[in-house]
């Protein structure tokens, strides 16, 4: 069986394990009790019923009142999106094939936004709204039987990045649109570094490809012998890797990149199959990735999702929980036990989290 279509399995099989959970708990669009308060500096979840059972690994933060969340069911890719706080969700989904997975979602606004669709040939794909959701355009389908797209980055309205995984296996596949998602053409491989052998990158959270709103993006990887962040400087022309001391293996890596400057950067991560026995799994960089370091204490369980609420304070996600550090990753404090894929946030009073049978919530204090 081909390593991707192991990782799906391996993903696939974690989300029937999560929803099985579910059916002891409260039924969907129930608030989820959050862990106890520690202080009253801490965080927690606004739960907002979506009233879907779907895998909600993509997520877009517009404002505090405007977001898009994307992701699968059994019968194929969804994308919803409010304009409520969450109240109300308008099933906002693309007509596909039932093979589609939905894992990321880029937003500008209410009305723009461009979802990708990881899998295998086909199956990779990008469509594009410009109304809200009402129609979609299909702008890309990969046409490689041996490509995989993970996930994707915008540095503004115009211009962003998707990466598949070596469809060669010697290295990774950058595409590049420099009209807002209208068009994609594939970025010339000089530029980009060998991959190691069995490295890839992980479609769990639509976070492990990022950027800024100047030239630079990040590349996560796993899977190999070494979990390692690519680096380019030039809007994906040409890149570097520095390889982390982050845990790395088939079902391990880095799974979420985050950056508040072109210097501080956080990475999370750790073993899909052993998401409450993860060590090794947070790092940092002050040097715009080009070395990084461990984060010895963050929690040791799998995170997928990351983000910065402001310059001094970061968010991670996991199946297991959600935690918080004010201190620059330094030390991390448990708010939440319930699953969450991934987090955004489009201001610090405007994060978002979505995950397992359709949660999303807005962060509060």
């Amino acid at each position: 069986m081909p390593r991707r279509t192991m990782l799906l399995v391996f993903l696939l099989a974690g989300a029937l394990a999560i929803a099985g959970a579910a059916l002891s708990k409260p039924k969907p669009g129930k608030p989820h009790k959050p862990a106890r308060p520690h202080s009253h500096h801490t965080y927690a979840w606004h739960d907002v019923p979506t009233g879907s059972t779907a895998r909600l690994r993509g997520l877009s933060a517009v404002s505090a009142n405007k977001a898009w969340t994307s992701g699968y069911t059994a019968a194929g890719g969804v994308v919803f999106r409010t304009l409520d706080r969450g109240a109300t969700w308008q099933d906002v989904s693309p007509a596909g094939p039932a093979t589609l997975q939905f894992r990321d979602i880029e937003a500008f606004d209410a009305n723009h936004a461009v979802v990708l669709s990881a899998g295998v040939g086909p199956d990779s794909r990008i469509y594009r709204t410009a109304d809200g959701g009402q129609t979609w355009s299909l702008v890309f389908t990969n046409d490689n039987p041996n490509a995989f797209y993970d996930c994707m980055t915008f540095f503004n309205r115009k211009i962003g990045l998707a990466v598949s995984d070596p469809p060669d296996g010697i290295k990774f596949r950058i595409i590049k649109t420099t009209d807002g998602g209208r068009t994609w053409n594939i970025v010339d491989p000089a530029g980009m570094p060998p991959a190691l052998p069995g490295e890839f990158a992980f479609a769990a959270s639509g976070q492990c490809l990022t950027s800024n709103h100047g030239h630079t993006a990040w590349l996560g990887t796993g899977g190999g012998a070494q979990a390692r962040v690519f680096r380019s400087r030039d809007r994906g022309r040409t890149w570097t890797v520095a390889a982390t001391p982050m845990n790395s293996g088939p079902a391990a890596g880095i799974f979420a990149l985050a950056f508040k400057s072109q210097r501080q950067g956080l990475a999370v991560g750790g073993d899909f199959n052993l998401p409450t026995a993860s060590p090794d799994n947070f790092a940092k960089s002050n040097d715009g990735g080009q070395s990084w370091s461990l984060l010895t204490a963050a929690p040791p369980e799998y995170r997928s999702g990351a983000t910065w609420v402001d310059g001094h304070t970061a968010i991670a996600v996991g199946p297991s929980g959600s935690d918080f550090s004010k201190n620059r990753g330094n030390t991390w404090q448990r708010f939440d036990d319930g699953s969450l894929d991934t987090v955004d946030c489009a201001s610090p009073k405007a994060c978002w989290a979505s995950g397992a049978n359709g949660r999303v919530a807005y962060l509060v204090r």
